[in-house]
């Protein structure tokens, strides 16, 4: 209780909830994790957050930070134990600066992407990061997983756009990083400690970020490939044809189409035929003030079709159809597996060239230990990131194919490793793959993290539980499975 007075001195009483058992804040998403909370705090400024955490520290109570809460690794989930307090940082919503002669953008932790994508084009710039949450996650959550998104081809992930930052230490100090300089040579790289650690090392409050020229216009269509072989070998072909103007490249198999296609509710009037063993490609161009993008993406698209390289090509011809054509990618797919069930989902990444070796060896190996299973994936094709999920057999029950969801990951995972890619692309680890990643790191690496965390966490308050569990090293596994790898 002397805690909650505490608080509620610092923040306000209104901004101190107890009692709060069935709150949607103790829950995640997808509805796999729910926990309890000793309170639900929400600071208004940087200065009420440190000290919120500086009280904390005095009590030794953990702090589980909390942006829109739509992430899916469970990361933003307290535990059960009822004794850390949940950081709610949606009033930190301002943005506090636009410099359009440096091109960069200061905001604060809990605006929603959205609203710093609307701040920066009513400035006739342009903040790429683009998400399907988009209109509810938080930028907090965006650095603190290092968000993608469908522009990380063109302009990178949430870590490329990000100059500075703003960050409240375990400690309760505040670190005012935010710089707007693209060059800063002065020893380690904070920043790029607290991008990606889902608070875990600090609690990041405000960012200093890029902008870009706004687009005049786009060139958007939908390609079919014959497999994933050619729609990798065509992503070559657009690289040298459009260079930088081409913005996102996005795949989706045969498969996740044909289960928009089956619903009626979904399915947009340009899909085509959808055959299951297709790939095709949202390909997107963003035209600058040169202009003739058109011509050139028509043209390209042109010789592919003649050369061979793809099978057919589906041009927007108004924003309306481009817009269609995101709906498809963005949220068609995602709905329609909703639709028929929970799956069981990998948000994986590889070299580029090892994407189609990566599926067909890791489909292969899907058939010989779980016959049936039907692979749904869709993705990130110029950044290697792919969504690999993983439905049950037709006529299996949904509560026996889920019960096999270990031994499912355990076949993806090591077919990830076998090769070289990464067991997580851009959701983070969170509590989903905390006991996964021991696994899949070697014992330098988590004993380098397990430093970090100790030198910036030494009291392991801040989101425990999360990326690191305590005392992990790699544990030794006996290969599960038995593919030749193809080259």
């Amino acid at each position: 209780m002397a805690l909650i007075g505490a608080l509620r001195a610092i923040v306000g009483n209104n901004h101190v909830a107890t009692g709060i058992d069935g709150h949607a804040a103790l829950g995640d998403i997808r509805g796999v994790y729910r926990g309890r909370a000793l309170a639900l705090v929400t600071p208004g400024s940087v200065a009420e957050v440190a000290a919120v955490v500086r009280e904390c520290v005095k009590t030794r109570t953990p702090i589980v930070v909390q942006g829109g809460n739509t992430g899916l690794m469970g990361a933003a989930t307290p535990d059960d134990s009822g004794r850390a307090i949940v950081l709610q940082l949606g009033r930190l919503n301002a943005v506090r600066n636009v410099d359009t002669d440096n091109d960069t953008i200061t905001v604060e932790a809990g605006c929603v992407l959205q609203q710093v994508q609307d701040a920066a084009r009513a400035c006739g710039r342009l903040f790429p990061l683009s998400l399907g949450a988009e209109g509810s996650c938080t930028l907090g959550g965006n650095l603190g997983t290092n968000a993608g998104g469908t522009q990380v081809l063109r302009y990178g992930n949430t870590r490329d756009l990000t100059l500075g930052l703003e960050v409240v230490t375990a400690e309760g100090d505040i670190w005012h990083g935010l710089r707007g300089l693209r060059k800063d040579n002065t020893g380690y790289d904070l920043r790029d400690l607290y991008i990606g650690s889902e608070g875990t090392l600090g609690i990041i409050t405000a960012a200093t970020l890029k902008l870009y020229p706004l687009p005049v216009g786009y060139h958007t269509g939908l390609l079919t490939f014959v497999d994933l072989e050619q729609a990798v070998a065509f992503l070559s072909v657009a690289r040298q044809g459009w260079g930088a103007a081409l913005t996102a490249f996005e795949v989706m198999s045969g498969r996740a189409l044909q289960l928009v296609a089956a619903d009626a509710g979904l399915r947009p009037p340009f899909l085509p035929h959808v055959e299951d063993d297709a790939w095709y490609a949202l390909l997107e161009l963003s035209e600058g003030g040169e202009g003739g993008g058109g011509e050139r993406f028509e043209q390209v698209l042109g010789l592919a079709l003649e050369q061979g390289r793809l099978v057919d090509a589906l041009i927007a011809q108004n924003e309306s159809q481009r817009l269609a054509m995101w709906q498809l990618r963005e949220h068609g797919i995602s709905e329609a597996q909703a639709r028929e069930g929970r799956n069981i989902k990998h948000d994986i990444s590889l070299p580029i060239s090892r994407l189609a070796p990566f599926v067909a060896d890791c489909a292969s190996a899907l058939e010989r230990h779980y016959p049936g299973v039907r692979v749904i994936a869709f993705g990130h094709l110029g950044d290697g990131n792919l969504h690999y999920n993983v439905s049950a057999p037709a006529g299996c029950g949904h509560a026996g194919f889920l019960a096999q969801e270990e031994g499912i990951h355990r076949v993806v995972y090591d077919c990830v490793q076998s090769h070289d890619g990464s067991i997580s692309a851009e959701h983070g680890i969170g509590q989903v793959k905390r006991d996964v990643l021991p696994y899949y790191k070697t014992c330098l690496e988590l004993q380098l993290m397990q430093r970090i965390k100790a030198a910036l966490d030494p009291l392991n308050l801040l989101n425990p539980g999360k990326v690191l569990a305590t005392g992990t090293e790699r544990r030794p596994l006996q290969p599960l499975l038995d593919f030749e790898v193809n080259s």
